[in-house]
């Protein structure tokens, strides 16, 4: 349903003149939030639930400042904001459409960036995105999400105790440590996914069941949805440091080489386990393979047996008796004549057996 709605409106877009904004999301009843992080060496300020406004004064000052708003349904508000700070109306069309591919464009006195913040959900056993849009300005960072609810607590908890580097850098820092912290938390994903695929490689290997197809199968699509928005990061991460911007600083590139880094090594983690869950489902598909052919092999075998059996018992199921041209089946007339049938059957049997065991056919 929810991507029916979505589906809509990106409809609905098309018909309108480029920079108009309109939602691409789900509808949200919530109030939009900002916050503001101000500070420098020596000193920070933070203001919770601030109006519009008040974010003004933070354009020109020396200090570096982290506007974040969470929610970006009020398109008010992003029109005030982008006008304030003299964005493109392309940009601020980016911001609130949430279908946006994780991207970087430079525009001469601010960056902007598209990324994909990801976290899994146990209940229904899915990876969420949620769209993160970054403003770097030369000494401000505008950070746009879509709900409130963030993993950037140890970045402002950094701010506030003034732990690290970070007080004592520029904003291109602060956008390479809300990037870091994003890259980061896709490792948290990838040990999550790590472990699903051990649990499902025990069950293949013990008892596999249908059940154990599925998950694979969705765990695979997690995986395919994760690389689909870490792939684009690289490039994100790619062209910050070919990029020859006055907003990043020659120092912050170090801090980026090594984010690209780490986008590199999630990358490759993930094509291994895309590997993996390919033998995984080989590995299955031979065992439901090789369990049939020995149950066959059985039913082969106990059809073979009774075949002999089957042709005894049906020539002495005859009963023919003696006539006057003097053929007669003298078993019949046997007092042990029953015995010796049952002697003859088990011994058909067991010398089949031998002859199977013999050929490594049991």
């Amino acid at each position: 349903m929810k991507q029916q709605l979505r589906q809509r409106k990106r409809l609905a877009e098309i018909a309108v003149p480029p920079g108009t904004l309109v939602y691409v999301g789900d509808k949200k009843a919530e109030k939009v939030k900002i916050t503001v992080f101000d500070y420098d060496a020596q000193s920070v300020r933070f203001q919770e639930r601030v109006e519009v406004e008040a974010c003004y004064v933070f354009r020109d000052t020396p200090s570096v400042t982290w506007i974040n708003v969470d929610g970006i349904h009020d398109l008010s508000i992003i029109e005030r904001i982008g006008k304030h700070f003299n964005l493109h109306p392309l940009i601020l069309e980016d911001i609130v459409n949430t279908s946006q591919r994780p991207k970087m464009e430079d525009y001469g006195t601010f960056i902007f960036f598209v990324v994909k913040m990801l976290s899994f959900d146990p209940e229904e056993g899915e990876l969420h995105s949620e769209q993160l849009s970054l403003i770097l300005g030369k000494n401000f960072v505008i950070s746009f999400q879509e709900t409130e609810g963030d993993i950037f607590d140890a970045v402002r908890e950094r701010i506030r105790q003034g732990k690290g580097r970070i007080r004592q850098a520029g904003a291109d820092y602060l956008a390479y440590r809300l990037l870091d912290m994003i890259i980061d938390n896709y490792f948290v994903l990838l040990e999550f996914i790590g472990e699903q695929v051990e649990k499902i490689e025990e069950e293949i290997m013990s008892e596999p069941a249908p059940e154990t197809v599925g998950a694979l199968y969705d765990l695979r699509q997690n995986t395919v949805f994760l690389r689909r928005n870490l792939w684009p990061l690289r490039e994100v991460l790619s062209g910050m440091l070919r990029s020859e911007s006055e907003l990043i600083e020659k120092n912050t590139g170090v801090f980026l080489r090594d984010a690209y880094d780490h986008t590199v090594q999630v990358v490759d983690t993930i094509e291994s386990y895309r590997d993996t869950m390919s033998g995984l489902l080989d590995v299955y598909l031979s065992s439901i393979t090789y369990r049939t052919n020995e149950i066959m092999k059985v039913l082969t075998m106990i059809a073979t047996i009774f075949i002999p059996l089957t042709f005894i018992t049906g020539i002495y199921g005859m009963n023919f008796h003696t006539d006057a041209s003097g053929w007669n089946m003298p078993e019949l007339k046997w007092s042990f004549g029953y015995l010796y049938v049952w002697g003859l059957m088990i011994a058909t049997v067991a010398l089949m057996l031998s002859y199977f065991k013999r050929q490594k056919w049991i």
